[in-house]
């Protein structure tokens, strides 16, 4: 997967950058909001030792979570758990990009996975601010599927695509793979809703899409901090939690600094550079369909593997515009571009790690080591490392 880099250029990573002797010019601070999971425990933590590195990267203080009465008025960047809707982040005092790691959206339906698909029909229900056009503009860069706001409607979506091979059912406001099922008969699609509830339904939605095998799931990104740029494709690992289940276990990516053409003048795997263009159309009509989106860190999962046919497919699964679990390599990565002003690419990447703490490869940046009271013992961690030729 990876591309021929020159030598000269992979040099200068693992070094964090040094903590500004000056007076700090703002404060990062956290912002939890949404999913209870991601208001303590391991994903709290995680979000706090992400805005301390930011913190150093800005030369800002760290501030712990967002008050008001203490924040309020001063130069302040957040850190905010999930995308963030314009509403709020107004209360926040945050009006643009270099406000936040993260993003801000219009409604919050448009945060959620359910703007990749149409509607099943002109008349489904939909919520306030829906596009269609988006949808449309999208067809070409992702999987057949539809978005439901209904039971009926998902039925609905569930009958057509069925007649082509097994669907993936997945709840439009879902993280990390949860709550998602495949199935392959509209009795047990019919299951699968009933474990929705009536107001996720209505507020978030479900998507209805085909399952693919044999899949590879590639992250493309952008992250943009203060003067700093990293763009980036990579690829996703799974592995086991405390309870023998099959989770998200790390991302590992390969960041250039500067933008989307910096990182397609380097020469890259078809398949790659497939992905690539798919997630760029994708961020094209989110930035043209929704008037008000804005992001510092932006994240697309895109699936190749083969339909219930046996035919390639390849296509955008989601948007993340908020910290994510490749976050930590994110970070890394700027790290090593402030370090040097010539290094133009690194490798990078994050590990969730389950059971007892691992022993840690050198230069590896814990983001969380503990018993988390949810999924107990647990390791994080992120590495950057110099780029090396891979042939």
């Amino acid at each position: 997967m990876m591309s021929t880099v020159p030598q000269d250029e992979a040099r200068g990573a693992n070094v964090r950058p040094p903590f500004s002797e000056v007076a700090p010019r703002g404060v990062v601070v956290t912002y939890p909001m949404g999913h209870a999971a991601l208001h303590d425990g391991h994903m709290a933590a995680t979000r706090n030792e992400l805005a301390r590195h930011l913190a150093a990267l800005m030369g800002f203080a760290y501030g712990g979570d967002y008050d008001a009465l203490r924040h309020g008025g001063k130069p302040t960047y957040l850190v905010p758990s999930e995308t963030m809707t314009t509403e709020m982040a107004a209360r926040a005092g945050v009006s643009r990009e270099s406000d936040l790691f993260g993003g801000v959206v219009p409604y919050p339906f448009v945060a959620t996975k359910t703007i990749t698909h149409p509607l099943v029909d002109v008349r489904s229900r939909a919520p306030m601010g829906w596009c269609p056009e988006f949808p449309r503009r999208v067809a070409d860069v992702v999987l057949k599927g539809y978005s439901a706001f209904s039971t009926e409607d998902a039925l609905a979506a569930g009958r057509k695509l069925l007649e082509h091979g097994k669907v993936r059912l997945k709840p439009g406001g879902g993280i990390a793979g949860l709550g998602q099922s495949v199935v392959d008969s509209v009795k047990d699609l019919a299951l699968a809703l009933d474990a929705v509830e009536p107001d996720a339904m209505a507020r978030t939605g479900v998507v209805v899409e085909q399952d693919l095998s044999d899949v590879t799931t590639y992250s493309i990104g952008q992250v943009h901090v203060a003067d700093l740029i990293g763009t980036y494709y990579g690829t996703q690992s799974m592995t086991m939690n405390n309870h023998g289940a099959e989770v998200y276990g790390g991302s590992e990516i390969t960041v250039v600094r500067g933008d989307f053409d910096a990182l397609t003048a380097w020469r890259l795997p078809e398949d790659v550079e497939l992905a690539i263009a798919q997630a760029r159309a994708y961020d094209a009509a989110a930035n043209e369909c929704f008037t008000g989106f804005y992001a510092s860190r932006r994240n697309y999962d895109v699936a190749q593997g083969r339909d219930g046919a046996g035919q390639r497919r390849s296509g955008v699964l989601e948007q993340s515009w908020r910290q994510g679990g490749a976050s930590g390599a994110e970070i890394g990565a700027l790290e090593a571009f402030r370090a040097d002003p010539s290094l133009k690419i690194v490798r990078a990447m994050t590990r969730e790690v389950y059971g007892e703490t691992p022993a840690l490869p050198a230069g590896a940046v814990v983001y969380f080591s503990g018993v988390d009271a949810s999924v107990g013992a647990l390791t994080k961690y992120a590495l950057t490392e110099l780029y090396a030729d891979a042939r």
